[in-house]
């Protein structure tokens, strides 16, 4: 996310198998005999954005042989959910959608995806983080594939060790600046409206939440953490390190500038996700990657995790079918490691992480980044949160007055959340 996470495999493959052959089990997702008959009316059209289409098509034409139907793949290259929503209420949208789990809220409550069925063999055959994240209202409304979170990626020839604190990093990133090494101390981007998915590890170390958890342990909008005295706590340590403090944080430091603010080794430290990677390499850093260091003496810095996922459209013309594709080929693990390779993110399947894993050790390294992070919410009152938590950050770097400024944010999102 750029805003802006071998006795199992043996488990999977006997799952795979079986819902393959059918099953009378009401646990069971749909087999392809039961698919096939509502294939037969038409088509099965996916929506995902560019790369994911590109990794998609070859297997969608596979299963489009396997059940005497034909599959289209189409390229949505903005707006995906706005996109699929608007066409949902339309009645002219896809019969499967790819997208981020935070959407999930959203799409439920526009009643535009339904339910998946997977056994439980299936589920224990992925990243129990991922099965969490697609899970809303005690039912699972998607299929996971990959995980992303953010860590911290150093340039190993500028910085040699990992910082166990955010200070120790200050430390070392205001040294490389005197020594003319570097011109900023941390790539984290913010920009002039902030970016609350980058600086939430910060925010949980300084004690910081943002929503409450209910008994079952799903997020409570009802207990809003935004405005409370730990988000001011965290806010007044955040404002330490910006602009009018340690200069460590900065507003010029955008979504747009600060992968290649690190790749140009004009900084020693960046906070971002796999997707940073390709670049890191093109540019022949050598680098390291571990977890965002919290403040000294503060609470775990962590992360959110997100998950990239296949739904079912509630509105789609050929469902059954849908269902048969998203429940049992996208749990293959031949799909999951064409998609890490169209875009390398954690894959979600154990089997296809246990593959890639030994090529790529960068993938543990996340995984280790992002093992104690939190998962993002999926829950509708989210929407709420990014852009007036996005701009006090901002404004609190900038040197606002870091009470004032995040109790008027909580107010602001407390409002649009009732």
């Amino acid at each position: 996310m750029r805003i802006r996470t071998a006795g199992v495999v043996a488990v999977l493959g006997l799952a795979l198998a079986a819902s393959g052959c059918g099953g009378s089990g009401s646990d069971k997702p749909a087999t392809k005999e039961s698919a096939k008959p509502a294939g037969a009316t038409g088509k099965l059209v996916i929506w995902a954005d560019d790369k994911r289409t590109a990794a998609l098509k070859p297997f969608a034409e596979q299963f489009g042989k396997e059940n005497g139907v034909t599959v289209e793949v189409q390229a949505v290259s903005k707006d995906l959910q706005t996109n699929f929503v608007t066409a949902s209420q339309q009645g002219s949208g896809p019969d499967v959608v790819v997208g981020a789990h935070d959407w999930i809220g959203n799409l439920v409550q526009n009643g535009a995806i339904d339910p998946v069925q997977l056994a439980a063999e299936q589920k224990s055959g992925f990243n129990e983080t991922a099965i969490k994240a697609v899970t809303f209202n005690g039912q699972l409304y998607g299929v996971p594939y990959a995980t992303e979170n953010v860590a911290l990626i150093r340039n190993t020839e500028l910085a040699p060790e990992a910082p166990k604190t955010i200070e120790d990093l200050v430390t070392a990133g205001k040294k490389l600046k005197a020594e003319k090494k570097a011109s900023e101390i941390l790539c984290l981007q913010s920009g002039q409206n902030g970016d609350a998915y980058h600086v939430y590890p910060l925010y949980t170390s300084g004690g910081g939440y943002l929503f409450g958890t209910t008994a079952s342990g799903d997020y409570d909008p009802k207990d809003l953490g935004v405005g409370k005295p730990e988000s001011i706590a965290a806010f007044q340590k955040i404002a330490k390190l910006g602009e009018k403090g340690e200069g460590a944080l900065k507003r010029s430091i955008t979504g747009e500038n600060s992968i290649a603010t690190f790749t140009g080794k004009k900084c020693a430290f960046l906070v971002s996700g796999p997707w940073a990677i390709a670049d890191a390499k093109k540019a022949n850093i050598k680098y390291d990657i571990s977890p965002v260091p919290g403040f000294a003496g503060g609470k775990e810095a962590q992360p959110f995790v997100g998950v990239q996922a296949f739904y079912v459209a509630a509105k789609g013309k050929n469902k059954a079918l849908a269902q048969e594709f998203v429940t049992n080929y996208v749990t293959k693990p031949e799909l999951a490691v064409a998609l890490y390779k169209a875009e390398p993110r954690p894959p979600a399947l154990t089997a296809a992480f246990d593959q890639v894993k030994g090529e790529d050790p960068d993938l543990a390294k996340f995984s280790e980044a992002g093992k104690n992070g939190q998962v993002l919410p999926a829950i509708p009152a989210m929407a709420a949160i990014w852009d007036p938590f996005g701009k006090a950050e901002a404004a609190v770097i900038g040197g606002a007055d870091p009470a004032k400024t995040i109790t008027a944010a909580g107010k602001t999102i407390a409002g649009q959340i009732k």
